[in-house]
């Protein structure tokens, strides 16, 4: 005796071109691949009408940049630059723009620094101790932008950037001997804070290429919680929800209000990290020579890498490929350093512009497919009619 409801049949499996939609992977990297190649049609077009060889000094870039030496300086550049494009690719998920990194990543290092010359904890406490200090410091001062977009209405593009003058009259105020710098007798220009402790230091590898920060496994771990929180979590939901269209969002039953709050101080918590590769392994202590204009280079490696973790990983390597073997050209040849920079910012204006032509032709492309697809089904029902 038949079953009346016979089972299904199984769906046939899908090819691995129906599995892996290899056009769109295509889409998705033609536009960087163009921003990158253009730039350098350009610097090297700067370089030729200069008088110089555009060949020899890209040669000289990549033969540092791929020996042993400068790998290791392009992995420990890129750690910085990806935690502060992780903190401005964090904001851009939820089309915040926050361009305050720079004052987070500069307060919450000073900060981090006068702890670690007041505390002195074993290394597994210790370690952690300042890590939370700072992402603290950085998420508290970027608060300040959120509380005034959701309750005053305040642009955070223009808050961000007065609260980065504001940081850096902070950080003046403070960082005088005395209070978070150290009483020094004698006349001096450099005003620092102390040395941070031995155990606020951060463990490295040593390679044959030179020392290789450990804190490239924070930024991996950034990484990872940063792909997990947006794809696996009903936080990262909201949040890309929130980012596409705010009343559609509040219409779901999303607190938008409180999306954007923590949105941005979550940034801002990154932002907070940007600056303790350099004070927990290579200088220990903050002064008037931190390195400044990480967080502006943190947004161009976001928009590179269209913020997502892993475009983001390859575009701070790009990035830190450029300025470390960069920094070679005025030493083995008679070549200016700035051209490192209008390579980088030739990026960030083609990828604009290379994200909007395929952008527009694979819009193109789906429209094609759904007309091919619509005149098939017509063909198969006129092809039906005629046989009926």
């Amino acid at each position: 005796m038949t079953s009346p409801n016979p089972p299904a049949p199984a769906p046939a499996k899908r090819s691995l071109r129906e599995r892996v939609d290899l056009e769109r992977i295509g889409l998705a990297l033609a536009a960087p691949v163009l921003a990158v190649l253009l730039s350098l049609i350009i610097a090297g077009g700067l370089l030729a009408a200069s008088g110089r060889d555009p060949f020899d000094a890209f040669s000289i870039m990549w033969s540092y940049g791929t020996a042993s030496d400068g790998q290791v300086a392009v992995l420990n550049k890129a750690t910085v630059y990806y935690l502060a494009a992780a903190a401005a690719a964090f904001g851009f998920r939820m089309n915040l723009f926050n361009i305050g990194i720079e004052g987070q990543y500069k307060l919450a290092m000073m900060f981090a620094a006068f702890v670690g010359t007041q505390v002195d904890l074993p290394a597994f406490l210790q370690i952690p101790l300042l890590l939370v200090v700072a992402m603290c410091v950085g998420g508290l001062w970027a608060s300040i932008a959120g509380l005034l977009k959701v309750y005053r209405g305040v642009s955070e593009v223009i808050s961000t950037i007065m609260l980065n003058a504001i940081a850096t009259a902070v950080i003046g105020v403070l960082l005088v001997p005395g209070v978070f710098a150290p009483k020094t007798s004698g006349t001096t220009n450099s005003i620092q804070t102390g040395k941070i402790s031995e155990s606020s230091r951060f463990f490295s590898i040593e390679t044959q290429g030179g020392t290789l920060w450990g804190f490239i496994v924070i930024a991996v771990l950034v990484g990872v919680v940063f792909q997990f929180t947006l794809n696996r979590t009903r936080f990262g939901f909201d949040l890309r929800a929130t980012g596409r269209s705010e009343s559609a969002a509040g219409a779901s039953g999303v607190n938008v209000k409180r999306m954007v709050i923590t949105s941005i101080v979550v940034s801002g918590a990154l932002a907070g990290l940007v600056g303790l590769p350099e004070l927990m392994q290579n200088t220990p202590y903050f002064g008037q020579n931190v390195q400044t204009g990480l967080g502006f280079i943190g947004i161009s490696v976001a928009l590179l890498g269209r913020n997502t973790p892993i475009g983001i990983a390859f575009s701070a390597l790009l990035f830190a490929f450029l300025d470390a073997s960069g920094a070679q050209l005025p030493t083995r040849g008679d070549y200016p350093s700035e051209i490192i920079p209008v390579i980088q910012g030739t990026i960030v204006i083609c990828v604009v512009v290379a994200y909007e032509l395929v952008r527009r032709y694979g819009l193109k492309r789906q429209q094609q497919k759904v007309g091919a697809e619509l005149a098939a089904q017509a063909a198969a029902a006129a092809q039906k009619e005629v046989a009926a």
